[in-house]
């Protein structure tokens, strides 16, 4: 499983779910994305059915491939997944509309699978209630930064990240993150190599599978998706 945002929530919930006891290190890698899990799992009610529906008609046929997504602005920073799922980011991290998600996921062939909602923490106490889905549904996700570069050979480096408290140590500032503070840390030789890099605030997170899914659109992964 990667690392970017929609896997690692994904592996946060199967692990809590288990009662896995996990080290002081893994347990700090994931509550960088993951503050809480999800608390409800259950079956769609009906004004989720609708929502589901809705969504699924719309971003598909607006944001059908990863093309589609990028020309209206959302950028790649993860690889595949386990659940088969590259996300990308808009970088507007407070929903205003089910037809405007924070990020869309695609497969390997560019095809879109699903779907992110995200509202600030610091605007919202509690978990959101939108569009008649379960406010249990939604994650709780800490502050992190994200980046991708390039190497020597021109190849793009995805799953590049680390938690705001660790960019700050770096002397960065993570509300509005440098690519020169990356070069103080030595994980990039150069700014020229960022090709991309931002902050990604502290969220609740609702994913969504906009692929039909036998197992439910809110279920973690989708059998329908091969890698």
């Amino acid at each position: 499983m990667g690392n970017n945002l929609h896997s690692n929530v994904h592996a946060y919930q199967a692990l809590t779910r288990a009662g896995l006891a996990i080290g002081l290190a893994v347990s700090t890698i994931f509550a960088a994305r993951a503050a809480a899990d999800a608390t409800y799992t259950g079956p769609e009610n009906a004004n989720e059915t609708r929502f589901v529906s809705a969504i699924q008609a719309d971003l598909t046929s607006r944001y059908a491939t990863a093309s589609d997504a990028e020309k209206a602005g959302y950028v790649r920073y993860s690889d595949e997944d386990d659940t088969g799922a590259i996300s990308y980011a808009n970088r507007r991290w407070q929903t205003t509309s089910e037809r405007a998600p924070s990020q869309l996921w695609y497969d390997k062939n560019g095809h879109l699978l699903g779907a992110d909602y995200s509202i600030l923490r610091t605007s919202c106490k509690t978990p959101p209630h939108l569009w008649g889905v379960n406010p249990g549904r939604w994650a709780q996700l800490d502050g992190h930064i994200h980046w991708v570069a390039r190497d020597g050979h021109g190849t793009m480096k995805y799953e590049q990240w680390m938690s705001d408290a660790a960019f700050a140590a770096g002397g960065g500032n993570a509300l509005y993150p440098s690519a020169h503070t990356l070069v103080a840390m030595h994980k990039v030789d150069s700014i020229n190599d960022v090709v991309t890099i931002f902050h990604f605030p502290a969220v609740w997170d609702l994913t969504v599978w906009v692929k039909p899914n036998p197992n439910g659109a809110f279920a973690d992964k989708n059998p329908g998706v091969s890698r």
